[in-house]
């Protein structure tokens, strides 16, 4: 994806910003907006600072939020157009699902009076556990209502890695509180720091539930965690596919667990009776939270399950709870000053549990057929210049030039929203009860995701709701989708000149479409099986060219002393460069016939760098950066701009930049893969 989300989903809070005001319409914004810029720097000295210096300095970072961004400003413009047209359906007589849904969100009052009584019912559950048998069927309950993946692991479907036809069950680490492995074990003053922080966090939640000696159980959670982390993977990890495809028939998943009953669980989580093979993303994970499971007394295992639960119902209770929940996950983790409003926690979880529904409200009013039909157009285009350039590679032979040929004539584009629309009429939603409707709307998602397994896949699914505003490429898909909301001004601009255009919007389709084949995307084949299809020559003239990206980015320094961990970014910044270079490409042919002069004292060819660049204006708090660069596949904005720039050959003479300045390398030294 071009954007991030990392720890969104934990910040949903509430205290009032008097100054929203929800949108009857989306406001306009160019893709090119010279006020963004900061003219007084030389662009071959830093490009993103006179592309975006100005953008930065005018939209200071909003004090509930960690980083600001031109995606962020939009995504927040939409959620205001979202809060209006949720307020419309809530004030019907006759409430829609999506009316009352966001109307029982939006009762602070009636949420403030319940307190913790409604999640007293699964607390006495766990209360209730007095036999380590019993436990299959409260893990599944406690997933079911919204713990799946906290509560120790994830159960779900997925695309098998062998054959991407099929889908089958996958089980997957979880069980942690910290964002990554690593955040256990860092000695540096600013992970202990965090992780002191994280400790307090859990005994003064522990306490507000009433738990005897909250400092000592605390610890105890915090041993288990760290336990659990030892053996999980770091996100470095996660990005090679073949350490997560593990396929277990059921006898030997249950072999890794011989205390826990998985056909147990199964059934009380509702998932198929017959499930023979299962995909196991972490089976050291698994066999070591089942050794975790013997050797906690019970005692114990009960308060760690008290802590999983609290941990991912808190932003769904009182403001005491929010506020605690804040203090650690907005606070001190990102550095964020203040609390949501109540109305974006409602939209977001309006958009989670009922996104499509609410995506109909959105495209009808702000998407059009010939937004489609543009877009659709610059992507065949820019798909047709991959496939020019394939035929170009001098270091490529020709079988596996035939295979890469298939994958990209196979790939799918899927623009704006899906061709069927979700059905929502088995979620519901009751007026007044807000921790039942987000519990039934877990549970409503998880039934019908696991009800996939066992089944041929289906290709017309979208991974993102139209209203988001992102972009994303499935690699077990093979296909690259481009939300409607992604495709609006300041994104996509139908008002402007095609160059910034391509720069943008032609940016990120290139970008998409190259993690086809990127370092982690080019192990799949064209049907999207997990199967390599390069010669060993072949593999290894690509790793060389990606080494050169990878070696550009380990030197950029995100903060303080951290530098960009160019093995975790690597798969973005090959598509950061390889997608604007077919963007390039296809803007030249689509002009190649037109004679274009400058605009605002911008020649085309500066336009089109222009409006690549302020697709990420961008600047963000310094907890978040730390937070970011060892969590995130995303390097920052600064670098996926001015990293970018640097190894495309038209940009020096766009701003007719000399050789020495900073934004000149040689073009025999400028990274090139695509």
């Amino acid at each position: 994806m071009k954007t991030l989300t990392a720890l969104a989903a934990v910040v949903f809070c509430g205290a009032a910003a008097a100054a929203d005001q929800p949108l009857t319409s989306l406001p306009y914004t160019p893709s090119l907006d010279r006020s963004a810029m900061d003219t007084s720097v030389d662009p071959c000295e830093d490009f993103y600072q006179y592309a975006c210096g100005g953008w930065m300095k005018n939209n200071p970072i909003p004090a509930d939020e960690a980083r600001w961004s031109v995606y962020a400003k939009l995504a927040g413009e939409n959620q205001r157009f979202l809060w209006g047209i949720l307020n419309e359906l809530a004030a019907q007589p006759q409430r829609s699902q999506l009316g009352e849904h966001f109307a029982a969100c939006m009762n602070e009052e009636a949420i403030e009076a319940a307190g913790i009584q409604p999640l007293q019912p699964l607390l006495a559950r766990i209360a209730a556990l007095e036999d380590r048998r019993a436990l299959p069927a409260l893990l599944a309950e406690l997933h079911r209502s919204g713990a799946m993946g906290r509560a120790f692991f994830g159960f779900a479907s997925g695309q098998d890695f062998a054959d991407a036809t099929q889908v089958i069950a996958f089980v997957n680490a979880g069980g942690l509180g910290l964002p990554e492995r690593d955040a256990y074990f860092r000695k540096d003053k600013r992970s202990v720091e965090i992780r002191q922080a994280y400790l307090a966090h859990i005994e003064r939640s522990l306490g507000l539930l009433g738990i005897a000696e909250p400092k000592a159980a605390a610890r105890r959670v915090l041993a288990a965690e760290t336990q659990l982390a030892q053996a999980t993977l770091s996100p470095v990890e996660r990005r090679d596919p073949y350490k997560s495809a593990n396929r277990y028939q059921a006898a030997q998943l249950q072999a890794l667990t011989p205390g826990f009953d998985w056909a147990a669980y199964r059934q009380a989580l509702g998932a198929p009776a017959e499930m023979p093979v299962v995909n196991v993303s972490e089976p050291k994970f698994i066999r070591a939270w089942g050794r975790l499971l013997q050797s906690l007394p019970l005692a114990e295992l009960k308060t760690l399950l008290r802590w999983q639960l609290i941990s991912t119902q808190a932003p769904w209770l009182n403001q005491a709870w929010r506020s605690e929940h804040f203090a650690f996950y907005g606070k001190t983790l990102q550095g964020v000053p203040q609390m949501k409003p109540r109305w974006k926690t409602c939209v977001q979880l309006a958009d989670q549990q009922m996104g499509e529904a609410l995506g109909q409200e959105f495209v009808r009013r702000s998407f059009s057929p010939e937004l489609k039909e543009a877009v659709v157009k610059m992507t065949d285009q820019i798909k047709a210049v991959m496939a020019q350039r394939i035929d170009q590679l001098d270091w490529m032979s020709a079988a596996t030039r035939a295979k890469a040929h298939e994958k990209l004539a196979t790939m799918v584009n899927k623009v704006g929203y899906p061709d069927v629309w979700r059905d929502y009429s088995a979620y519901t939603v009751k007026a007044g009860d807000f921790l039942g409707n987000a519990q039934r709307g877990a549970a409503f998602e998880l039934a019908r995701d696991l009800a996939k397994i066992g089944k041929p896949l289906d290709r017309g699914e979208w991974g993102m709701t139209p209203q988001t505003v992102n972009a994303y490429y499935n690699a077990q898909m093979n296909d690259i989708n481009f939300p409607a909301a992604v495709l609006q001004p300041p994104l996509f601009d139908a008002k402007l000149d095609d160059a910034p255009n391509y720069g943008n919007t032609g940016g990120t389709i290139g970008h998409e479409l190259i993690h086809g084949f990127d370092d982690e995307g080019r192990q799949f084949d064209a049907k999207g099986a997990l199967k390599d299809w390069w010669t060993r020559k072949d593999a290894k003239a690509f790793e060389k060219r990606a080494s050169c990206v990878s070696k550009q980015y380990a030197q950029y320094v995100v903060v303080d002393d951290l530098k960009i961990n160019s093995a975790l970014t690597l798969g973005e910044d090959l598509a950061d460069i390889g997608g604007l270079v077919l963007a390039m490409e296809a803007w030249k042919a689509h002009i190649a016939n037109m004679r274009l002069k400058p605009v605002d004292g911008l020649t085309p060819e500066q336009r089109f760098f222009i409006g690549f660049a302020q697709w990420d204006c961008s600047h963000a708090r310094p907890e978040y950066a730390r937070m970011h660069a060892r969590t995130d596949p995303h390097s920052p904005g600064r670098y996926r701009i001015n990293g970018v720039a640097v190894n495309m050959p038209e940009f020096a003479p766009a701003f007719a930049c000399k050789p020495g300045q900073k934004m000149v390398k040689p073009e025999a030294e400028q990274c090139k893969v695509w």
